[in-house]
Parts: structure tokens; C-alpha cells; sequence
């Protein structure tokens, strides 16, 4: 194993980050900023004492974690702060190395702002295109239906989703508290999804056990699995996942933050590595857990032991499970070798 003196620049390392969401990516500073503009006022959670406390394992601790996303996704009143969002979003994505990033909203949280659904989405979509050419970071969308609501929901998304399937909309997700709604119930969204070319991408794992993973890859044909991190409590599931190359977006500080794990060095990150799993490490949301893509792969360097080339495969997991254009993976995966052999510093 290569020690830390000899270690390569992660910041240097091409990789994809596709575990993001969309008002959870928004920058602390840009939070307070916004909130004074918009007259919102911000508990002290939000405040003075971030990153906030968390605990999301009792149904009470899932309600404050999903209260202070709610309040910060309300100072999002204006169609530039939408631009404002992804612009920023996307200048973080490259001072970490990314060249891709799937960033994943539910419209309906926005459309009462926006004049509806299909202009929300429009207007992300387009604030993306902005984005992606100021940065030279690759944007696509993802769009996530919310598992507490009716099915039928998640079925008008899909088929929104599928109207823009080559217009920048690249994948289909299922987010919110996995005890409140199975997976099973949203086959029928997802069938619509898949059939228009978007990946299945849906939460599963987190907070549930091993039969929440096992529906996402049974109802849902999941192309990935939003941290599916418990799937490492039935050695079985996790040959399947390995052997069926589901990729997991594992992310190490949120899962801390949730307490899905007590300290970061309890997660399954290297055996599900070992085990053959593709991961690709995320974020989840750094506005309330406070580290970035970064902080995630020193988390895999630092506490897990990771050696450079694997690393650079934890990358190429990354850009193989995502919804980039090939010619875009290509580049990436290049990226990825020359790093390798670039000696270390």
C-alpha cells in the first residue's frame, strides 16, 4: 500500500458524482445570504451552530433533519437563485476533480414557485446548460419522485421525466424516508422511466435493511442504489449486487450524520469494495453535513486504507455507473489512467 507522503492529488482525480441533491448542494454561505435577501429566517441549526446536529433512526430525528431541508429549500423564491444553485454546485464539482455530476430534485417541490412542473423542470434543465458551459462540468438530471407520496405522483414525474430523456434528464429516482413508503409501490413510475432510456436509481438501504435493496433491484431493475449501504447484512444480496453490477452511492459523512453508522470507520465501505461492489461515493447533502466529494474519497484514503489505483477504481466506478455520454465517460476513464501514472507527489 502507498503511504499518505506518496499519495496522489485527489483533488486531480477525473470522477462522477452521483449522489447530490438538489437544494442539499446548496453552499452554507449562499443559505445565509439568501435567506436574509428573502426574509427567512433560520433556526440556529442553520446558523450559528452548522453543520446541524442530526439523527434521523426515530421517526422525530427524520422530521427536524427533513424540517431544516424544507426551510432552506424555501429561500429558493427567484429564477436566479435556481441558476445561482447549479452554478455553484458546479464550480464545487470542479475544484473536486469531477467532470460529471447527476444532481437529483423532485420538481414538485418547486412548480408553485415556477408556474408548474414542466417549467420548473425546464428551468433547471436550462440553469444546468449554463452551468455545465461556464464550468466545463457535466450536468445531467435526475428526476426523484418522493416515496411519501401517492404512487400516482411518482408516475406523472416519470412520464415528465421521460419528455425529457434526451434533453437532459438522464435518470429516475425515489428519495425521502424509506420506512414510509416501499419501493415495490412505485413499480409502475419506474417501469415508465426505464422504458424512455433513464436509469433506476432509487434510495435503499439507508435507514431499511436488506429488503428495501432487494425491492429496488426486483421492482424497480435498479441500475443503482441511493447507499444501500445494509445491504452488507445478507451475504447473498450482496453477491447479487456485485455480480449484476449495480452500482451503490455510498455516502460516508451522511451516513454518520443519520446515524445509519455511529463513526465513519463502522461503515461497509471496504468490504463491499472487496466484496466486488461498484461504489461511487457522494455526498448526499453537504449543506447539512457540511464535508464535499473530496472530504469522501480522504474518508476512503485516510480511514479505510484505499491505495491510489484503488481509488482510481472507486473512480472509474463512478464514471462507468453513470448517465454521462459516452464520449465523456471515455475522457473521464483516460483521466483516470493518466492520473495513475502521474507519479505521486
Amino acid at each position: 500500500m502507498e503511504t499518505p507522503t506518496s499519495a496522489r492529488r485527489l483533488d486531480r482525480l477525473p470522477k462522477a458524482h452521483l449522489h447530490l441533491h438538489f437544494t442539499g448542494s446548496m453552499r452554507h454561505e449562499t443559505l445565509v445570504e439568501m435567506a436574509e435577501q428573502r426574509g427567512v429566517h433560520l433556526p440556529q441549526a442553520l446558523s450559528e451552530e452548522w453543520p446541524p446536529k442530526l439523527r434521523a433512526t426515530d421517526e422525530r430525528g427524520w422530521f427536524r433533519f427533513q424540517r431544516l431541508y424544507d426551510i432552506a429549500r424555501s429561500v429558493l423564491k427567484r429564477r436566479e437563485d435556481m441558476y445561482r444553485l447549479l452554478l455553484e454546485a458546479a464550480e464545487d464539482e470542479r475544484e473536486a476533480g469531477s467532470g460529471w455530476l447527476e444532481i437529483q430534485v423532485d420538481p414538485s417541490g418547486y412548480a408553485s414557485r415556477f408556474d408548474g412542473l414542466t417549467a420548473t423542470l425546464e428551468l433547471i434543465l436550462d440553469a444546468a446548460r449554463v452551468a455545465s458551459e461556464e464550468t466545463g462540468v457535466g450536468i445531467g438530471i435526475m428526476v426523484a419522485a418522493n416515496r411519501t407520496r401517492h404512487p400516482l405522483d411518482a408516475r406523472a414525474l416519470a412520464r415528465l421525466a421521460r419528455q425529457y430523456a434526451d434533453k437532459g434528464v438522464v435518470s429516475f429516482g425515489l428519495n425521502n424516508d424509506e420506512r414510509r413508503g416501499r419501493a415495490r409501490d412505485f413499480e409502475a413510475a419506474f417501469r415508465i422511466a426505464k422504458r424512455a432510456g433513464l436509469l433506476s436509481a432509487p434510495h435503499g438501504g439507508e435507514l431499511n435493511g436488506p429488503r428495501s435493496v432487494r425491492e429496488c433491484l426486483d421492482e424497480l431493475d435498479a441500475d443503482r442504489i441511493g447507499h444501500g449501504v445494509r445491504a452488507i447484512e445478507d451475504p447473498y444480496l450482496v453477491e447479487r449486487i456485485a455480480t449484476q453490477e449495480v452500482t451503490l452511492e455510498v455516502c460516508p459523512t451522511s451516513n454518520v450524520g443519520l446515524g445509519v453508522v455511529e463513526k465513519v470507520d463502522h461503515l461497509p465501505l471496504r468490504r463491499l469494495y472487496d466484496a466486488g461492489v461498484p461504489i461511487a461515493l457522494g455526498t448526499d447533502d453537504p449543506l447539512l453535513f457540511g464535508p464535499r466529494l473530496l472530504e469522501q474519497y480522504r474518508i476512503a484514503r485516510e480511514v479505510f486504507g484505499f491505495s491510489d489505483p484503488e481509488l482510481a477504481d472507486l473512480a472509474r466506478m463512478s464514471i462507468r455507473g453513470s448517465g454521462a455520454p459516452d464520449s465523456l465517460k471515455k475522457e473521464m476513464l483516460s483521466g483516470v489512467d493518466t492520473w495513475l501514472a502521474t507519479p505521486a507527489d
